[in-house]
């Protein structure tokens, strides 16, 4: 008996597997793998963007400032510009001295009268009046003065104003002394403590007294008249008594001489 032919029944796959479609080959045909390199990293490559390579700025250098040496020349000038002036005014000043010879006026008190000094009723205010006689010398040759209106003279005691008065208005010439008899009046309030002073220095005979004076005046050189100035003068008296109508003599008397524009 023949053997019969069995027949085996193939069986069929669950799922079947995608076909794939032949994509198109990374590498042209003709070529290897080695010549042209890794067709996926030649992707990758294509797919980012180039480098770029950074170069680093740096500015360009600045020129130094020149403020410093334009400050300095500046200070220079003005230096010297100033040390010319100094000795114009120097040598300004040695002409005129030795030319004009200028010399400081001299003055002193000669005598005081008092015809008025007494108090009220109440002793609250004291009521002085002076006649001082003032002697001013020009010793100069080539230079007058001019005294202004506008002049103050004052007495004091203890740093209490007793009186005050002012010069006349005159010219004096060139080497002249001029003697001023000037009536200064004035009333004190608050006397209390003064009177108490004044009754201890009449008792030792010695009663300090100051007398300032200031005086505008203007200057002649030949023709030519300055600028207003101002004269400043204090003296130190001591007298013996400031009792009224009575002789006061002077026992000591020292003026001091200033100036000022």
């Amino acid at each position: 008996m023949a053997e019969q032919q069995r027949i085996h029944p193939v069986p069929e796959p669950e799922h079947e597997l995608p076909v794939q479609k032949p994509s198109v080959p990374l590498v042209p045909k003709g070529s290897f793998s080695s010549e042209k390199g890794d067709p996926e990293k030649q992707q990758q490559q294509q797919q980012q963007p180039p480098f770029r390579r950074t170069i680093p700025y740096y500015p360009p250098l600045k020129p130094p400032k020149r403020r410093c040496c334009s400050c300095k020349r500046c200070l220079c000038c003005t230096c010297c510009l100033l040390f010319i002036i100094i000795i114009i005014i120097a040598a300004l000043s040695a002409a005129f001295y030795f030319v004009f010879q200028p010399k400081i006026p001299k003055y002193s008190v000669d005598g005081m009268r008092i015809t008025q000094f007494h108090y009220n009723n109440d002793m609250s205010l004291l009521f002085a009046t002076f006649n001082v006689n003032i002697t001013a010398r020009n010793p100069n040759k080539k230079i007058g003065i001019y005294y202004e209106n506008g002049s103050q003279l004052s007495v004091w005691y203890t740093g209490v104003q007793l009186c005050e008065g002012s010069l006349p208005r005159f010219y004096q010439g060139h080497q002249n002394t001029t003697v001023l008899s000037l009536d200064l009046s004035g009333q004190t309030q608050n006397v209390t403590g003064l009177l108490q002073a004044l009754q201890v220095d009449q008792q030792r005979g010695s009663i300090p007294l100051n007398l300032r004076a200031k005086v505008p005046v203007k200057l002649k050189i030949g023709k030519l008249k300055l600028m207003k100035w101002n004269f400043l003068v204090k003296c130190s008296l001591d007298v013996d008594s400031l009792s009224a109508n009575n002789a006061i003599r002077i026992r000591n008397s020292d003026c001091q001489f200033g100036f000022r524009l």
